[in-house]
């Protein structure tokens, strides 16, 4: 029997940890035997007999802390990641996908020196974004920073995830990745969209051949699916404006909801999921946002989608957007910013309403929707 090995942050819960989920069981269903390991938070409870955490949570705090002084995300987590190396050798897979590798959990250098010892192993590895041919930062399109194409150095989102305080390695970094990845035999990358491709093929990764795979989405799980979140949220009389994400911040729109929020007539509310307390308060987000804290119920997220009037994607860096999915396919209307990924997706499900990214577009073009 054959095996697969993948390997990401999450398993079966949040975006990735969804599509790692679709294809353990694609491959389960072909006759293969499957192995997940992942590196943060908790297996979906349907993947526990077949994942492996790499380290723990409290290893997990340490290495973002070390990253914190050092910048070194995907460079610590040495013994943790000579575990999971002992443990892979006792699975011997005959292919490995790849995931997100940051996140504070793995020593990709380590990784790939064990990836190297095996050229008879099919590599897949799937780009959710742009870290594995940056110095430090996972997106720059917000700060329109190009220093990736040549050589990355003084990194001018050093502050951002996988943030540093103290040091800006970003050109280490950045050469350490490039040694790192190159050199594997029978590696193959997939993006997640034509957005994506072209950025990856203008990097030192452009070497391998790049194939544009769309995420999709289980449809028995996300359609149109009626609920009473109306009535118990006490929005009969509201026009639904919905926003979700998993970790909110400017660059997925934050503010740009909040400035929303003021400007809009009452009849509107902004409905925001993915929002706690500390984050609430963090923002100074009012009491004229609707905050539902993040949720991994999926038939809950499609009861969202399923009562909004209106979702919008805000994000200013996005090299997908499943929620632009799942809110299609829940029959929402949709609004995203131009210049992302997200409009490719919109437009290969049927289209929606794309606008600048600038607040004054999203508040002109809902006031004339409504």
């Amino acid at each position: 029997m054959k095996k697969l090995l993948i390997i990401n942050g999450v398993c079966g819960i949040k975006s990735t940890g969804k599509i790692v989920a679709d294809i353990a069981k694609n491959y389960k269903n072909k006759g293969w035997k499957v192995f997940i390991a992942y590196g943060r938070e908790n297996s979906s409870k349907q993947l526990e007999n077949i994942s492996y955490r790499i380290g723990s949570e409290f290893s997990v705090r340490v290495n973002a802390f070390l990253c914190r002084l050092f910048d070194n995300d995907g460079f610590a987590s040495k013994s943790q990641t000579k575990k999971l190396l002992k443990w892979a050798d006792t699975i011997n897979p005959d292919e490995l996908w790849l995931h997100n590798l940051h996140g504070y959990y793995l020593n990709v250098k380590l990784l790939f020196e064990w990836i190297k010892s095996r050229p008879q192993m099919t590599v897949n590895w799937t780009l959710h974004d742009c870290w594995a041919f940056t110095g430090h930062c996972v997106h720059f399109s917000f700060r329109k920073c190009y220093k990736w194409q040549s050589l990355c150095h003084k990194c001018p989102a050093k502050n951002e995830y996988p943030a540093s305080w103290v040091l800006d390695r970003s050109k280490r970094n950045f050469e350490l990745k490039k040694s790192a990845f190159l050199g594997v035999e029978r590696l193959r990358l997939f993006v997640v969209s034509n957005w994506l491709k072209d950025l990856a093929q203008k990097s030192f990764l452009g070497i391998y051949p790049i194939e544009t795979r769309y995420n999709s989405v289980d449809d028995t799980l996300f359609h149109f699916t009626p609920s009473n979140l109306r009535t118990k949220l006490d929005l009969e009389e509201k026009i639904v404006l919905l926003g979700v994400a998993t970790a909110w911040s400017q660059k997925k729109g934050l503010y740009d909801f909040i400035q929303l929020s003021k400007v809009l007539p009452n009849k509107f509310q902004i409905v925001l999921i993915g929002i706690d307390d500390k984050t609430k308060e963090k923002f100074k987000i009012s009491n004229k946002i609707l905050c539902i804290p993040k949720t991994n119920d999926q038939i809950e997220l499609a009861k969202f989608y399923s009562m909004s009037d209106l979702f919008l994607n805000l994000s200013y860096e996005e090299t997908f957007g499943l929620t632009v999915v799942e809110a299609k396919k829940c029959g929402a209307k949709v609004l995203v910013y131009k210049d992302t990924a997200c409009e490719e997706v919109l437009n290969l499900y049927g289209g929606g309403i794309i606008v600048d990214q600038n607040v004054s577009a999203v508040e002109r073009t809902i006031l004339e929707l409504f």
